[in-house]
């Protein structure tokens, strides 16, 4: 395992651990690496990872690519399921076959190798690791996050950074309050299109910025999978599951994959894509750390059915400083366009166009002027801890990015137009969407977590 500075403490990857079970293990040659990786033991990143769902197998994989990494423990509520489609269909997901990989690939017997948990707690408290990767539903990623920074790990989680606007703002306060290296999982910053989008914006080939606009695929329109109210399945514990959240009751279509469809759980398809288009759009304005002046959110069109309160159309409307007007809306062509008084620049995943082609063409070659700089987000994440530097996204522009998103689902709450003052994160003169944007309740005990993570 790593040693860094004076901010990490000096820990030993062959210290014992305990399974879920309780059952200690010794780490043997076989579960540090594959016969053939050149890189010490002591010297590698060592990680843990919340949630094992599809997009917690993706992260497994990038990093089981990386030798100098060892995923140590892995952590879920359920032990095995197929996502949302028929059981036994495709590859299996949760704690059971994360384990079976992570084992297979470093060729450690099952009694010897990856350490397993329910309880993220434990393995947020483990003193054998580095970091913590989230990779859970999005109630669950500000409690996760936070519990592993106050056990001194850096944090890797995807986005939206969290559930809520005060949960996200309490996370990166956290962030700098703990000087964790923090990494938000909008991987389209380690994409060379999207970096050469936005390079062409900020070399000023494009003119005078006058308009934004980010397309998002729509939200749930119907049931995605059976409605019916049934008993969890027995490999879930739906209670822990739930956690922080409300406990509606169990049912295949609000739950993995569609989750998100319900506020309890996520913020609808809007929240999930925009910390990718629309962190583009920040980076290319120069809006990392800032944002809008007004936001108002234009035309919401929600789902008939009870399973699910997310819009299924909607549009956001936000103004920046310099008068850059941004739409954020289902109804556009997914991606993202950045139009300014000399030219456009269109980019989304696979493709990149521009109304100046030999600019573009430009802006690939010599490489990010931006600042930011990854071939891979995950290995910019490993190679900040050794470094201590911030990565691409850290904490603060994963919430910021979203900002738009909280902040329309406000202003259509409450009817109205917001101004957003970016700098005190405050919508102005409006004590009403104020309180909104606090709002924070849990259910017990996680409630009692929080107040202990946040203190």
């Amino acid at each position: 395992m790593l040693v860094t500075n004076a901010t990490t403490t000096r820990r030993h990857w062959l210290k014992q651990a305990t399974t879920v079970v309780g059952s200690p293990w010794i780490a043997t040659s076989a579960a540090l690496g594959r016969e053939n990786d050149q890189t010490a033991a002591s010297e590698r990143i060592t990680l843990g990872i919340v949630g094992l769902g599809a997009r917690g197998f993706h992260l497994i994989d990038a990093f089981l690519s990386d030798k100098d990494v060892q995923i140590v423990a892995i952590c879920d509520v359920d032990r095995l399921h197929y996502r949302d489609r028929v059981w036994g269909v495709g590859e299996a997901n949760g704690l059971e076959p994360a384990k079976a990989k992570i084992d297979r690939h470093y060729q450690s017997s099952p009694s010897a190798g990856v350490a397993m948990t329910t309880d993220f707690r434990e393995l947020c408290g483990r003193d054998d690791l580095d970091a913590v990767v989230v990779a859970t539903p999005d109630h669950w990623h500000a409690l996760v996050a936070m519990e592993a920074m106050r056990k001194g790990k850096d944090v890797y989680c995807e986005k939206p950074l969290a559930h809520t606007f005060f949960e996200g703002q309490s996370l990166y306060r956290q962030a700098a309050r703990h000087q964790r290296v923090f990494q938000t999982g909008s991987q389209q910053r380690s994409d060379p299109r999207f970096l050469a989008a936005a390079d062409l914006v900020r070399s000023g080939r494009l003119g005078t910025i006058r308009a934004i606009e980010t397309g998002l695929p729509g939200g749930y329109s119907a049931a995605q999978g059976d409605a019916t109210a049934a008993a969890p399945p027995k490999t879930l514990d739906y209670d822990r599951w739930c956690g922080p959240a409300e406990r509606l009751p169990y049912m295949r279509a609000r739950h993995h994959r569609w989750w998100r469809g319900h506020r309890a759980y996520g913020g609808g398809v809007l929240m999930d894509w925009i910390g990718h288009h629309h962190d583009i759009a920040h980076l290319a304005i120069g809006s990392d750390r800032s944002g809008p002046i007004s936001v108002e959110a234009i035309e919401w069109r929600f789902p008939d059915t009870p399973i699910y309160n997310t819009p299924e159309a909607y549009e956001i409307r936000c103004e920046y400083p310099r008068g850059i007007v941004s739409r954020i809306s289902s109804q556009l062509q997914e991606g993202l366009k950045i139009v300014g008084d000399e030219g456009w620049v269109f980019v989304r995943r696979g493709r990149l166009e521009a109304s100046a082609p030999d600019a573009l063409d430009d802006a690939l070659r010599s490489g990010p002027t931006t600042g930011y700089e990854s071939s891979a987000h995950t290995r910019n994440f490993v190679d900040c801890i050794r470094s201590r530097e911030a990565c691409v996204a850290p904490a603060e522009v994963g919430h910021r990015s979203v900002t738009p998103g909280h902040l329309g689902y406000v202003s259509h709450t409450l009817r109205r137009k917001l101004l957003w003052d970016a700098e005190a994160e405050q919508v102005i003169d409006d004590q009403e969407a104020n309180r909104l944007l606090q709002h924070h309740e849990y259910r017990s005990p996680w409630d009692q977590l929080w107040t202990e993570v946040i203190s």
